[in-house]
């Protein structure tokens, strides 16, 4: 009977440490995703890799840090709560466009302010509704939503903010009419390494070059091909930047290379093979997201929008849709897995 009995209370002990172990279990998957979803804002289903970006943007500024890993955390856990497909919540898919809603928020809103954190939480819940109406439209098409609902949702609370006293602390507004660039153009050394390295950082809105050198090592986390497209979208954008004249400050601000580096890494091994066909091609994209951009950016101004990454949602959607008629860019190759919508050239 006492070992019946001390069997019953090992049973006991098991049973009431069998549901601690399933939260923990169950917390360890979310982070996971969370991470994932921090990553896959470069195409990367890699929580390595996210993790290192997520060190980056502690490394910016501890509020940042803190708002990009809570946006991407709320948008994973409202699409897991609205019973989104396993797989992209998974891989991160579900997390990233809310990781870019939030900072966004911070960065324009003012990272400082209660509302700017009540707002950034409810867009993070909205980006995942935006998300899933997107990536219906956009399948039928075969393209893939990339950030475009962030952009959407993004641009429309810039602009319309200065119109509330409860979310806008800054005065006056930013709409402004586009004037002509400024500055010169004499690129120093020092300009073309600090342009390098923020050009990765901008693509979190941060303009500090060691917070691109951190993101960088993410890259090379999930892959030195990787890193190595992106490094050659940077490299194109910087270059183009500077052969139409571009101000040396503008492209020391990385302002001139994100864009570029998202079209390279979605045109060479997340959409189409890695091949030096599509590196070619992604490359040429590179160089048309960064003349898209300043476009963009004018586009905006008189509302007091921002270019976001418009100029990489846009370019990629025209060089995935044109690919369709290109065989030779889809020959010998099947795009890696990353960012989920697939797409068929």
């Amino acid at each position: 009977m006492g070992t019946l009995g001390g069997g019953g209370s090992a049973g006991g002990r098991g049973r009431a440490a069998g549901p601690p172990g399933v939260r923990l279990v169950a917390a360890r998957l979310f982070a996971a995703q969370v991470l994932r979803g921090q990553a896959q804002v470069t195409f990367l289903p890699s929580a390595a890799a996210g993790a290192v970006f997520c060190v980056a943007l502690f490394a910016a500024g501890w509020e940042y840090g803190l708002y990009g890993l809570a946006g991407t955390a709320v948008g994973t856990a409202t699409a897991r709560l609205l019973g989104v497909d396993r797989d992209r919540v998974s891989t991160g898919l579900e997390g990233f466009n809310a990781c870019l809603t939030a900072l966004c928020f911070a960065v324009f809103l003012g990272a400082e302010h209660v509302s700017t954190a009540l707002l950034a939480v409810a867009g993070c819940v909205v980006v995942t509704v935006v998300t899933a109406a997107v990536v219906r439209t956009l399948g039928v098409c075969g393209l893939p939503s990339l950030t475009l609902p962030y952009c959407l949702l993004g641009t429309v609370v810039t602009v319309a903010a200065p119109g509330f006293r409860h979310v806008w602390h800054h005065g006056e507004g930013p709409a402004a009419f586009a004037r002509a660039a400024t500055g010169s153009t004499a690129l120093h050394p020092a300009d073309l390494a600090r342009g390098f390295f923020t050009g990765f950082s901008q693509i979190f809105f941060m303009p500090q070059w060691y917070v691109g050198a951190l993101l960088l090592l993410g890259l090379l986390v999930a892959g030195p091909r990787t890193a190595a497209v992106a490094c050659l979208g940077n490299a194109t954008g910087v270059a183009t930047g500077w052969a139409l004249g571009a101000p040396a400050a503008q492209i020391a601000d990385g302002t001139t290379g994100y864009n570029a580096v998202l079209v390279a890494l979605a045109l060479c091994g997340v959409f189409l093979p890695a091949r030096a066909a599509t590196l070619t091609y992604a490359l040429v994209g590179a160089a048309t997201a960064t003349v898209l951009g300043p476009a963009v950016a004018a586009f905006f101004a008189p509302s007091g929008g921002h270019a976001f990454t418009w100029p990489f949602v846009l370019t990629t959607f025209v060089f995935l849709a044109a690919a369709k008629s290109f065989p030779v860019l889809a020959r010998s190759g099947v795009p890696r897995p990353g960012r989920g919508d697939t797409v068929t050239p």
